[in-house]
């Protein structure tokens, strides 16, 4: 009797394993199509379309020392070899053009003048340059002729320029990009040169700050875009903390709708600060010269920019190292 159970109740054992094999069989692929559709098709990218960032660098000088590596290496590329990854990883890429680009013109400033080869150009477009100001104490070291120069070679390779130009009115009307989706308008001033240079009705010069003229100029370009960056050639040279007229100077521009404020000048990295919640970097240091004489002049900064929904979201510095062959990386 004992042994007939167990016959049994092996046979209804195995009837139940053969009926529920026979369901996952038929009813097995629904199943896993129910389970996969409970999972995302992937990942929400919603909000990236709308963050971009901006990168900007300092003092870029391609004369002197730096120029005559190029010329004996016969490699217009050279500084930004180890970089240009780098910069062109942001959407928008902003230097200070500490120099000259022309053949002509008779040298006019000191006996630390700048003139750099146009085939300077390629390097920098290598490098990914967008725009880059002028407004600094180099930019007529060769006089008017060279500067103009510099202008049309910058627009021949596709690089914006501003802070100078060729009448007043470009010289203050600023320059306009869209990064990502946003609309950026940018301007530049220098303090470090006489009025003299001043570019006025439609004769070539530079942005001479005038604060009221700058004021003008800010509220301007706010009225079409969503974030003005202003950038500043001012300070005191290898001074690492910024004086009183630089904060000044900032404070007024965000006062009249600057979002951002860039400055160089003083060839080493001052600090950064902030004011009504906007951020002033005071000077980004070197990003390509030929200081060699001290850690300082041969170490700088990078600034990024991370935009979204049209506001600024954040910032990164981003140390910069220049070698002894006059080559940036980080």
């Amino acid at each position: 009797m004992i042994h007939r159970y167990k016959q049994t109740g092996i046979l209804v054992l195995l009837s139940m394993v053969l009926i529920l094999a026979a369901g996952f069989l038929i009813f097995g692929k629904f199943w896993t199509t129910d389970i996969s559709l409970s999972f995302p098709a992937g990942p929400d990218t919603s909000l990236s379309h709308n963050e971009a960032s901006m990168l900007f660098v300092g003092d870029t000088m391609l004369s002197r020392s730096v120029g005559d590596t190029m010329a004996v290496k016969n490699d217009y590329l050279w500084p930004f070899r180890k970089i240009a990854d780098f910069l062109k990883s942001a959407d928008l890429t902003f230097a200070n053009l500490e120099t000259p680009v022309s053949s002509r013109g008779v040298k006019v400033g000191s006996i630390y003048s700048f003139r750099s080869d146009p085939k300077v150009i390629a390097g920098l477009t290598y490098a990914g340059f967008d725009i880059v100001s002028v407004a600094n104490n180099h930019a007529w070291d060769y006089g008017r002729v060279a500067f103009t120069d510099t202008l049309d070679n910058l627009v021949s390779a596709g690089i914006s320029y501003i802070g100078g130009g060729h009448n007043e009115s470009e010289t203050h009307a600023g320059v306009i990009k869209k990064v990502g989706e946003t609309n950026v308008g940018f301007l530049a001033y220098t303090n470090l040169l006489p009025k003299s240079l001043l570019a006025s009705g439609n004769n070539a010069g530079l942005a001479i700050l005038d604060e009221n003229k700058m004021v003008e100029d800010i509220r301007v370009m706010k009225t079409q875009v969503s974030l003005v960056v202003v950038s500043f050639h001012w300070g005191e040279e290898y001074q690492t903390i910024h004086n009183a007229l630089q904060e000044r100077i900032a404070r007024e521009a965000i006062d009249a709708g600057a979002d951002l404020i860039i400055g160089h000048h003083p060839h080493v990295v001052e600090d950064v600060g902030q004011y009504k919640g906007k951020y002033i970097v005071y000077s980004l240091g070197n990003f390509i010269f030929d200081q060699n004489w001290s850690v300082g002049t041969m170490n700088g900064l990078a600034v990024k920019v991370w935009l979204k929904n049209n506001e600024i979201d954040k910032i990164e510095k981003i140390p910069i190292n220049i070698s002894k062959q006059y080559q940036a990386s980080l």
